[in-house]
């Protein structure tokens, strides 16, 4: 009988404190992650503090450094920003919230302020993508927005503008003058509308089928998809949308192609958390799914996934990728997948880079309450495949 009764109270705390268990797990990893960066930049101590890991193919390691700064505050950024922007929680995470919204606001002051010790250059090339990723981030969280003093607002719209003058390479980055510009949109500044236009139309010209985009003229098997296209997509025509309903006609055809490639990132997560280790980037860990954990953010997964099942495969990713004892090294990022793994990375990495994994971290934006956190346990179609469940099969889309 007393076996019993301790099994029922097992089962009983295993579907009652999990939700709360695995948002505690979700929020300790943004800690983990985020506090180097945002703690510092707001101490205006970010470029003395972060060490600068190059791999050994970098291109320009002088270039590199220079820009490594703005890649880890803009991506940490554009990865908590939805959490950063609600006010749902317990008195814990409220705190640390709080915390975080101050250091944002601090580091965002010191990022665009000529006279920091941290003022980020958004001159280079490469500034186009951080700077996109920094936009995005404001667009994510108006709250942050919002909260920004008038001269630091000033200070974000000069730099920005500076990124007008850089041409984009033939891929996704046309999707980064288009991120800026929705960020213009959005606040009402001037915005020019060509380059979401041209960024529009031209993926819509290299979609290749069954959910996914070529990024430019040639496909790639890696998870760009994710990183950038399809989360970029999304939120560029929705602001665009709210102001003038251009990009209304495209609401079906996003729909389909979004919920495609989100079944398909399901699938692509095996039972222990690990993926295809396939294509440019791998470094960037858990961003390889920032498509699934933004449409879950967005209330926005297809009837074939469950919020349960989602939320115990993007866990899964999580622990999986941060779990090696080398994944961090005095507290920053290293380069790799699994670990300290410098031979991955591509000639265009470095330590901020990394930061770019925040995005799976998106669900946190959405309040306790809500089914994704609060439905009991279930597994995930890896997890039920190879346990020999059944399970259905998968159709390609036009």
């Amino acid at each position: 009988m007393k076996k019993i009764i301790l099994c029922f109270v097992s089962c009983v705390i295993s579907f009652t404190g999990f939700s709360q268990n695995e948002r505690e797990f979700w929020l300790k990893q943004l800690d983990k992650i985020s506090r180097p960066v945002l703690s510092n930049l707001a101490k205006d101590r970010l470029k003395e503090t972060m060490p600068v890991t190059l791999p050994d193919r970098s291109d320009d390691p002088v270039l590199r450094t220079e820009v490594a700064y703005l890649e880890a505050f803009a991506r940490t950024l554009c990865g908590i920003a939805p959490w950063l922007n609600i006010e749902e929680g317990d008195a814990k995470e409220n705190a640390l919230r709080k915390q975080y919204r101050e250091w944002s606001l601090n580091g965002l002051k010191n990022a665009v302020n000529p006279d920091a010790k941290d003022y980020m250059n958004f001159r280079y090339p490469q500034a186009l993508v951080d700077a996109s990723f920094l936009a995005f981030a404001l667009v994510r969280c108006p709250w942050l927005w919002e909260n920004t003093d008038s001269i630091t607002k000033k200070q974000v719209v000069e730099a920005f503008l500076q990124t007008r003058k850089i041409t984009p390479s033939f891929n996704n980055w046309i999707l980064f003058s288009g991120m800026i510009e929705a960020f213009f949109c959005k606040y009402a500044y001037e915005w020019e509308a060509v380059r979401i236009e041209y960024g529009i139309r031209q993926f819509e010209q290299w979609y290749v089928g069954d959910g996914v985009y070529s990024d430019g003229n040639t496909y790639h098997w890696d998870y760009y998809n994710s990183y950038v296209i399809h989360p970029f997509l999304e939120a560029i025509t929705e602001v665009v949308n709210a102001r003038n309903s251009a990009y209304a006609s495209y609401a079906d055809r996003y729909r389909a192609r979004r919920n495609r490639y989100a079944i398909i990132q399901e699938r692509l997560i095996n039972a222990d958390g690990s993926f295809p280790a396939t294509g440019r980037s791998i470094v960037y860990r858990g961003a390889a799914f920032h498509h699934l954990a933004n449409v879950v953010w967005r209330r926005q997964l297809p009837s074939e996934l469950h919020p349960a099942q989602v939320r115990s495969a993007l866990t899964a990713v999580l622990k999986k990728t941060m779990e090696s004892p080398t994944t961090f090294k005095d507290g920053w990022l290293t380069i790799g997948l699994y670990g300290s793994q410098p031979g991955v990375a591509d000639y265009y990495n470095n330590t901020g880079s990394l930061y770019l994994c925040t995005n799976i971290l998106l669900p946190l934006g959405l309040p306790p309450a809500d089914e994704f956190w609060s439905a009991p346990p279930e597994k995930f179609t890896a997890e039920k495949m190879w346990s020999g469940e059944d399970v259905k099969g998968d159709h390609f889309i036009p």
